[in-house]
């Protein structure tokens, strides 16, 4: 098989395996199911992926890396960052779903991403910007960059409020993300100004 018709299989096979995952969990999610929707056999799959955890975790990094490379971190602006997660919740609502199943049936992702050496850095960065005074130091870095990924996916398919939707009319988009900016930096920042939203 060519490197390029083989890179067009391994895609196919992503992308049905993230709508499945997104569907059904893990657990609920079908070998055989996705490799039919990708048009390969189970043999390819498992030559691919090894197993079906072994194609999550793909499909979880696959996404998570995108969300990762269009959400730059800076602890200078919590508020922004908070409004671009909003964003990525928005466009990629399946990476929220595939971490919520992972989540509720004990599948761990912090080892099969990017995030992870990623997260490091933004802990630091979080804890140089409290030394500095320009984030509340009274909240651990872990703690402050969970409450406002928290916060950013309030609106998200995992939030208890009513989901936020691409095709959502943009004044109720600006709102919440005004309310968001607004309430991260009145947590985060001392003496909080309220930057724009983006």
């Amino acid at each position: 098989m060519s490197p390029r018709k083989s890179d067009a299989t391994r895609r196919r096979l992503l992308d049905a395996a993230t709508t499945d995952f997104a569907a059904h969990g893990i657990a609920g999610a079908r070998v055989d199911r996705i490799a039919a929707a990708a048009g390969v056999n189970k043999a390819q799959l498992y030559a691919y992926f090894g197993d079906k955890l072994g194609l999550f975790r793909a499909v979880f990094r696959l996404h998570a890396d995108a969300v990762v490379d269009a959400v730059p971190f800076t602890a200078d602006d919590l508020p922004r960052y908070a409004v671009r997660l909003y964003d990525a919740a928005v466009a990629r609502p399946e990476l929220v779903r595939l971490a919520t199943w992972a989540k509720m049936e004990g599948v761990a992702t912090d080892d099969s991403v990017t995030e992870s050496s990623v997260g490091a850095a933004k802990l630091s960065a979080i804890a140089e910007a409290q030394r500095t005074g320009r984030v509340i130091a009274a909240i651990a870095p872990p703690d402050v960059l969970a409450l406002v990924t928290a916060m950013a996916l309030t609106w998200s398919p995992s939030g208890l409020h009513a989901t936020a939707r691409p095709d959502d009319p943009t004044a109720d988009h600006d709102r919440r993300k005004q309310a968001l900016a607004t309430a991260v930096s009145a947590a985060f920042h001392p003496a909080a100004t309220h930057p724009p939203q983006e």
